[in-house]
């Protein structure tokens, strides 16, 4: 009996590879997610007590090959190309086909690896997959007014400032109001604005 084909997505860029994340994979991110928590829990949910765990980080492969199998998503490690180092994380997630056609995209990065232009290189890659594979026409993004930096990145990577939303998540355990960005395929709104 032949076993079932598991499912694959690799991106590619100057610098990096994307893909899904496998098993082999937990130590290396555990290890990131741990030396970069300080950095990473202003802007994310609360951590469960079994976060960086192997179980857990089984059930995260196990939903991640789920997510693109059903065409659901993309939710994909990201890696140096060159020495094969995990960065970080980007997920298109959401998706939903018919009229809407449109995705949501989260990301995060290790803080040693931020400010360097991994993740416009990531969200780029993953954006013109969305568009030009997947035939989305819209995806959307979304974090806290405060973080400039998320903020100029989703700016530099063609989404566009469209509102606020309040208490859209709950970010290190309260619920707390976003700002909302969205790329469309074919944007005819001219540039971001300052805001």
């Amino acid at each position: 009996m032949f076993g079932r084909r598991r499912p694959s997505l690799r991106l590619e860029t100057e610098r990096l590879v994307l893909r899904l994340p496998e098993m082999a994979d937990q130590g290396a991110w555990a290890r990131l997610r741990r030396e970069s928590a300080g950095f990473l829990k202003a802007w994310e949910p609360l951590w469960a007590r079994d976060h960086l765990t192997r179980p857990a980080f089984r059930n995260r492969v196990s939903w991640a090959r789920r997510t693109l199998e059903e065409g659901r998503g993309a939710p994909l490690f990201i890696f140096e190309r060159e020495g094969e180092r995990l960065l970080g994380a980007i997920t298109l997630d959401n998706v939903r086909r018919g009229p809407a056609q449109s995705g949501t995209v989260g990301y995060w990065i290790g803080a040693d690896f931020a400010g360097r232009g991994y993740m416009t290189e990531a969200l780029g890659a993953v954006r013109d997959h969305a568009f030009d594979r997947m035939d989305l026409s819209r995806l959307e993004a979304a974090c806290l007014p405060e973080n400039q930096a998320s903020r100029a990145l989703l700016e530099r990577c063609g989404f566009k400032y469209e509102g606020v939303a309040q208490s859209y998540l709950q970010i290190a355990g309260r619920w707390r109001t976003h700002v909302l960005y969205a790329a469309l395929r074919w944007d005819r709104r001219g540039r971001a604005e300052d805001r």
